[in-house]
């Protein structure tokens, strides 16, 4: 017997509601730009500028144990993190521990380096550091400008994409979703202000890889009957490709929120952040490819220009019923 988390044939009318669902979305994406205006970002220290200590230790590296000697000497954010190399010796345990940047100074001081030095020698008296480094903040500043131009340029190649493949209405509302999306993946991370690093401008660049899978599906099918329906409204049309790739879409999204589950319970605290983008963005990025993309396809409308012979070919379809 087979699982079915969606009967076939489903008939669900997708745009009976199409403006209220574009209207909460906007309401959050304004709600998402305010609480960045407003509280901004809490960034971790590659955004935010620290110093870096590699460690080597003959014990194994216990992150907690790390954590714990730390805590006394109170330095803000902590990052802990093993490094693993085919070329280590198997007594070769290296972790690399970053600490954000002290308020009013640009790199730790000396004596507080010798300071957490020997904190973490109090868990392996042999530990040896091999190196010490800072990020000052014009390299953090850096960053920030070279993540920025990263999720833009993928955006933009995204809309060339969509606009040679398909209809420039086709494009717009894709790439319009994709904003949505980071707009609002961005905003979850101000509301709870949750620490944002490089880690989730990678996760947000899957998310936007994620979320534009989902929609050219949907967009696929939608061409492929807008060619085989000619008579029909482009309403019906959207309505009949969401519910035949229903089925599709939520087991993607289920199986790919099942492992991300699992990683965000038993994965610990070195990628929980990116794994709970991840589990945002698969939610919000389904969420858009049925409601935001389909919906806006549906506002701008699709020339229908396939066949000559057809008298109904050319006219423009789309309106959202109230």
């Amino acid at each position: 017997m087979r699982l079915k988390l969606v009967r076939q044939n489903t008939n669900f009318d997708f745009f009976n509601r199409a403006r209220l669902w574009l209207g909460i979305s906007l309401v959050m994406m304004v709600v998402a730009f305010g609480s960045f205006i407003i509280q901004g970002l809490n960034f971790g220290i590659d955004f935010q500028g620290g110093t870096s200590i590699r460690t080597e230790s003959a014990q194994e590296v216990d992150v907690a144990a790390y954590r714990a000697a730390l805590e006394p000497l109170e330095l803000g954010d902590v990052s802990i993190t093993e490094v693993f190399d085919v070329n280590f010796d198997e007594d070769q345990n290296v972790a690399m521990v970053r600490i954000q940047a002290q308020e009013g100074d640009e790199r730790i001081a000396t004596e507080t380096i010798q300071a957490i030095q020997a904190a973490l020698q109090t868990v392996d008296p042999d530990m040896t550091f091999p190196s010490v480094e800072s990020v000052g903040p014009k390299v953090s500043g850096e960053l920030i400008n070279t993540a920025i131009i990263a999720v833009a340029f993928a955006v933009l190649a995204i809309l060339g994409y969509i606009w040679l493949r398909f209809e420039w209405q086709f494009a717009v509302g894709a790439v319009l979703a994709l904003t949505h999306d980071v707009i609002l993946t961005i905003g979850i991370f101000s509301e709870l202000q949750i620490k944002f690093d490089l880690a989730i401008i990678a996760a947000l660049l899957t998310i936007v890889g994620y979320s534009i899978n989902d929609t050219v599906i949907v967009f696929d099918r939608v061409r492929e009957n807008l060619r085989k329906y000619k008579k029909k409204d482009l309403k019906e049309v959207l309505n009949l490709s969401i519910n035949e790739t229903l089925s599709r879409t939520i087991m993607t999204s289920v199986t790919t929120l099942l492992a991300l589950i699992s990683l965000f319970v038993l994965g610990g605290d070195v990628i929980r952040g990116f794994v709970f983008a991840m589990i945002w963005g698969v939610l919000i990025g389904t969420y858009s490819s049925i409601f935001v993309a389909s919906a806006l396809l549906l506002v701008l409308g699709v020339k229908r220009d396939w066949s000559k012979k057809d008298p109904a070919a050319g006219t423009r379809y789309g309106h959202i019923d109230t």
